[in-house]
């Protein structure tokens, strides 16, 4: 683990490229270990023209190359983007599948992320995976038979990887409590990235507050991290305060006019 400066005078800017390392060589081990003719396959499904999709897909070709996994991109258009997922749900030569949302941008990309099959969701964005997270479940039953660990939505896990990297977790508490005594804000509540990011760390034991555009909630696991999973309450607690009680803030700009104001404990300003 790292050693971090953390004093005021000092800011360190972490490469992801750091934290992805272990991941990465784990990855190539498990995929020299199957043999060069049984590398593992994963389908991304493009359904659009979105600039971020496209770069998105682009990282994970050049991953996968990284770590010898074959990757297959399969552009469509939107409306045989339900027909694409089907196909490479039933196709025994696929091993996971990722689609680069947005596809419809509404209601229908839902039901999409929920058609993908739960053998194949890398992304964990089905609604099992994500009612795992919520309610502190960190294994599941597959169909078919056999045992798994519940997989974390991409974005909020990388985030939780990352908290571990700088050391925020504290490897001497038992797995599953050790962010207990820390306390987090995570400004933004998106679906995507802020709520659920709050919901894993609270999961882990820190009281978080999650901070939007319009009020301020406590995600919790009670006193004495007590209950098995987060519970969520309001709070009047300002901007600011919350904020200045926090060991780490991560910030997602929720609007374009969103204004983060920190009052420092240290300095008492």
């Amino acid at each position: 683990m790292p050693a971090f400066d953390t004093s005021e005078s000092h800011c360190q800017i972490i490469d992801a490229a750091d934290v992805a390392a272990k991941f990465v060589k784990r990855i190539q081990s498990e995929v020299l270990r199957r043999g060069a003719d049984n590398n593992p396959v994963l389908r991304g499904i493009l359904a659009n023209d979105d600039f971020a999709a496209k770069k998105y897909a682009d990282w994970t070709a050049k991953t996968c190359e990284k770590t010898g996994i074959k990757f297959e991109l399969v552009e469509v258009d939107s409306m045989s983007a339900e027909e694409a997922v089907d196909a490479a749900n039933n196709d025994p030569s696929v091993d996971g599948i990722m689609v680069y949302y947005p596809v419809f941008g509404d209601a229908q990309d839902e039901y999409l992320r929920n058609a993908v099959s739960i053998r194949k969701d890398v992304e964990a964005l089905c609604h099992t995976y994500r009612y795992n997270m919520y309610h502190n479940i960190r294994s599941i039953q597959l169909p078919g038979g056999g045992a798994s660990k519940s997989l974390l939505p991409c974005t909020p896990g990388a985030i939780v990887k990352i908290l571990e990297y700088v050391g925020v977790y504290n490897h001497n508490l038992a797995e599953g409590n050790r962010m207990y005594g820390k306390t987090i804000a995570v400004v933004n509540r998106s679906e995507v990235v802020g709520r659920p990011l709050a919901a894993l760390c609270a999961n882990d034991g820190a009281k978080v507050y999650s901070i939007d555009v319009d009020d301020i909630l406590v995600f919790s696991r009670g006193n004495g991290i007590k209950l098995h999973k987060h519970e969520i309450a309001t709070t009047d607690i300002s901007k600011s305060a919350a904020l200045g009680n926090a060991d780490v803030v991560i910030s997602g700009v929720p609007v374009k006019g969103f204004k983060a104001l920190v009052y420092n404990r240290h300095r008492g300003s």
